[in-house]
Order: structure tokens, then C-alpha cells, then sequence
């Protein structure tokens, strides 16, 4: 109202800061931060139209811990909610359930690894499984094996080809599943003198770090796209594992990326 009234009825700024009872400061302020602001919804738009399933939490931490931003968190949030990018958040239903066995928290690398399965669709019709490995101190994606069929010998293979660059751990996490129960694994195992851990009987969440890591590949990836060979759902597979191991902050890491977790390791 104060540069409208200068600039309209022509009277002094001194007379309409006196006027409409403002400080000369005040009058003269003009905003530093538009233009930043303008970038940070740029990274905001950019991440989302990327990562759909990504929420407010993983797009700050990986502006703050893997672009290494220094934007605070209120701000960042004030831009998220004002471009209307939140996420759904669907009810749950709770269950009343059994208190599982606590999981062991290994402290340092190689101490236990988890594996399991997970199943979809090529876009004939045909079933493909994924045969997932991550090791549990710092939720490192180790391997994705991509097949129609992945018996226990290819398990075994999936299993020596990342020995050979990570070393040998104490323990395997795993399911009954009749691939990992089968005397084929369990004498590898043996000889490889590594301890098959296996969990009970319907009870998943005592595979509680696999399980999770299973939704983020079906949220992040496997559910966005329609493949038609196992060599392109491979591929996709292999450039996803490199970013979630190097890009993707984790909530259950303090926002860190698992390699980041791992070079604090070192």
C-alpha cells in the first residue's frame, strides 16, 4: 500500500512509511530467497517425477546427505506441501499377532546376510523370480539374480559370484524354502563353513531386513514397469541395485546410503 500510494498519488516515501506506520527498512526490503526457493522446487519435482513412491523423507535426506545441501527441513517441507507432493497414506488394518523373536543387529559387515524371493510377471504372461541378497548391517543390496527358474545350484552360484568380491559371512539369513532347505545348500554351506539361520515357520518378520527391502524394490521399480525378456528385467534390476546402494537414503540407517554406512565401517 506504501508503493502504491508513492506511486500512484505521488507523495514521499517518508510521508507513506509514516502513513501506514512502517519502518523506511521495511519499505526498501526486497526477497533474497525466490530464487532459491524456485530451485529447490525444481530438485522436488525432479525426484518425484522420478521416484514416485518416494516421500518428503527420502527427497530431503538425499538433497541433505547425498547432494549435500544445507537447506532446512521446515523450508524444504513448506515448498513440498505447497506443491501439493505428498504421498497417500493408506489405513492400516492392525492385527493382533505374536511378539516375534527379536531380531539379532549385526555390528559390522559380512556378520549376516538375508535372502529370499520375490515373484512377477513378463508382460506374455510368463512367472520370473528375483532372488534377492542384502547384508543386514548396513542394508546393503549385495545381488538381484533374474530367471524363470532359480533352483538351489543357482542359489549356490548367486551366492560364490558375490563371495568372491565381498568376502564370506558368519551367517545366512533364510525362509524354509525348499530351495534353501535342500541338502544341496545346507552341504555348501557346510563346507563353505557358513551358518544357514533359518527363521520359523511363518513367521517373516523374524526376516524383517529382507522383507523390507523387498517392498522398496517392488515400490521403487518392479512395479513401475512391464518387461518382456529376462534380459531387460536384469538390466533394470542391476542399474536400480547401483542406485538404491549409492543414492537412496535409508530411514533405517540415520538417512545415510548403505555405502555410506559401509565406509564408516572402514
Amino acid at each position: 500500500m506504501a508503493r502504491r500510494s508513492v506511486i500512484e498519488r505521488g507523495i514521499s516515501i517518508r510521508l507513506a512509511c509514516l502513513a501506514f506506520s512502517i519502518s523506511r527498512t521495511c519499505y526498501g526490503y526486497q526477497p533474497k530467497l525466490s530464487d532459491e526457493n524456485a530451485e529447490i522446487a525444481d530438485w522436488l519435482i525432479r525426484l518425484t517425477d522420478n521416484q514416485r513412491s518416494w516421500g518428503f523423507g527420502l527427497c530431503f535426506l538425499y538433497l541433505r546427505n547425498v547432494k549435500g545441501f544445507r537447506w532446512n527441513h521446515k523450508r524444504v517441507y513448506r515448498i513440498y506441501r505447497a506443491l501439493e507432493l505428498n504421498l497417500r497414506i493408506r489405513p492400516r488394518k492392525r492385527l493382533k499377532r505374536d511378539v516375534p523373536e527379536k531380531l539379532s543387529v549385526p555390528m559390522a559387515p559380512n556378520q549376516v546376510w538375508s535372502m529370499d524371493y520375490m515373484h512377477d510377471q513378463l508382460s506374455d504372461g510368463r512367472s520370473f523370480r528375483l532372488f534377492n541378497v542384502i547384508d543386514d548391517y548396513n542394508r546393503e543390496g549385495l545381488g538381484i539374480e533374474v530367471d524363470l527358474s532359480l533352483p538351489s545350484a543357482r542359489v549356490i552360484r548367486s551366492l560364490e559370484q558375490i563371495i568372491e568380491w565381498r568376502g564370506k559371512p558368519a551367517a545366512i539369513r533364510c525362509d524354509n524354502g525348499p530351495e534353501y532347505v535342500s541338502g544341496t545348500l545346507i552341504n555348501w554351506a557346510k563346507s563353505e563353513g557358513i551358518r544357514l539361520d533359518y527363521i520359523q515357520p511363518g513367521k517373516p518378520q523374524q526376516n524383517a531386513y529382507v522383507e523390507r527391502y523387498n517392498r522398496t524394490v517392488r515400490t521403487d521399480w518392479l512395479n513401475h514397469y512391464l518387461f518382456e525378456s529376462i534380459a531387460e528385467a536384469q538390466e533394470a534390476a542391476t542399474r536400480w541395485l547401483w542406485s538404491y546402494n549409492h543414492e537412496r537414503p535409508n530411514m533405517a540407517l540415520g538417512g545415510l546410503t548403505p555405502m555410506q554406512k559401509l565406509s564408516m565401517a572402514a
